[in-house]
């Protein structure tokens, strides 16, 4: 049996979380032994696949500072990681052929030093230096710059490197120039939907739970609900969700007006600064634009709520600009449900245009005018629902994902 150990910063919940976590759980059900280990986790805000004997979690480091008096947050996270990696390789006598490693490079040197060789597979979501908000001025780039050097030299450490997308695979070359010699492989994320959500016939007794979710309630006479799903971050530009919502005001006529609602769920963390902020922000932009009776927010969803929530709306919107891949695409269109997304990164390589969505560009009158069509045409939504969900499973199936997955281990241990 090969023996696989997943290092990850944070095991929250979140687009990369939720690769690891189906990364691990491909790997099971191929036969292989895997564990997670990881610098946090918290049952209470975790994806309940990790509360399951069946795919264990070692949490270490947590008692390192995420941060020094706020800042430092990428020097921390290292720091922390170099920890976890020190914790797996000398004390925790795990015996283990491959370890998948993500989003911090620098604690492949550490692994480096096992005393029988071991293979590092780093899957790299985007280059870290690349997602850092706001021009940054000489102290935070004289700060930025041994760590950027430190993650360009230990991502090149890796036996192999993967990419969640084409898009990332181009900024991985552009950015890390002293790596021209290594060609990421695109391992593009899949779904954890074990049975199909919005489909016909299925139980409405997770339909009821989302329609009292919080006031104001998305029940009946609400019945064209738009969904956001993303994490309460700044970058996420979740306002163009709100703005699209108040510009499609004026498009419709107040028949029509009534029955739209938006709900903006997304993942909540209270220990992070931003989220706390991002989402209050939001609140604020709601009222502003006297649209509090026509917006729900909802922090850190169940798994069940997210598919209750998909199978309750009738689209999907999809605010991030140049997202490195974006596993909620997928989601939507797998669950029968047509995407607005903005026209860069990974939508463009998951969402058809005109066909299983729309692609707009990131201001609020283009995303109006898309919706206004599938308000007016509803069965322009069905039929893009239906195409979504065969894109999906010709090209992103939990199949070809966990088969692509498995050579690329094999090929590692031979």
């Amino acid at each position: 049996m090969v023996e696989v150990v997943f290092l990850h910063p944070d095991l929250g919940i979140g687009g990369a979380e939720r690769l690891v976590v189906d990364a691990a759980l491909a790997l099971r059900r191929r036969g292989c032994g895997v564990q997670i280990w990881t610098a946090h986790f918290d049952h209470a805000h975790c994806f309940s696949e990790c509360r399951r004997p069946a795919l264990p979690v070692y949490c270490v480091g947590d008692w390192l500072p995420r941060t020094l008096l706020g800042r430092c947050s990428a020097l921390c996270a290292y720091l922390r990681m170099l920890y976890v990696a020190w914790y797996l390789v000398f004390l925790s006598g795990v015996e283990f052929d491959v370890v998948f490693c993500d989003q911090v490079s620098a604690c492949i040197p550490v692994l480096r030093l096992c005393r029988r060789a071991k293979r590092v597979l780093f899957y790299c979501h985007f280059p870290d230096r690349l997602l850092q908000s706001g021009k940054p001025g000489p102290l935070q780039r004289l700060y930025r710059l041994p760590i950027d050097w430190l993650e360009e030299y230990t991502t090149g450490l890796a036996d192999l490197v993967l990419v969640n997308s084409k898009f990332t695979a181009g900024v991985f070359r552009r950015t890390f120039r002293s790596l021209s010699h290594l060609e990421p492989d695109v391992l593009y994320p899949s779904l954890s939907f074990a049975e199909p959500a919005g489909g016909q016939g299925q139980d409405q007794d997770e339909d009821q739970e989302v329609l009292a979710l919080s006031p104001p309630p998305i029940g009946p006479g609400r019945d064209f609900v738009f969904l956001s799903i993303n994490r309460f971050e700044r970058k996420k530009n979740l306002g163009l969700a709100l703005r699209a919502l108040h510009c499609l005001r004026d498009l419709l006529g107040q028949e029509d007006w009534q029955r739209v609602h938006l709900v903006l769920a997304g993942g909540y963390d209270p220990r992070v600064l931003e989220n706390v902020e991002h989402y209050r922000e939001l609140q604020e932009m709601a009222n502003q634009l006297q649209l509090a009776d026509k917006v729900t927010f909802l922090r850190s969803f169940s798994d069940q709520q997210k598919v209750s929530l998909l199978r309750r709306c009738r689209c999907v919107l999809y605010t991030p600009s140049n997202e490195h891949f974006g596993i909620v695409p997928l989601e939507a269109m797998y669950s029968r449900r047509p995407v607005i997304a903005v026209n860069s990164g990974g939508p463009l390589e998951s969402v058809v245009d005109q066909v299983t969505g729309f692609l707009r560009q990131p201001s609020p009158s283009s995303f109006a005018e898309a919706m206004e069509k599938l308000v007016r045409s509803p069965d322009l939504g069905t039929n893009m629902g239906e195409a979504g969900r065969s894109r999906v499973l010709q090209t992103f199936s939990v199949d070809a994902f966990t088969e692509q997955l498995y050579q690329y281990i094999c090929k590692l241990t031979q």
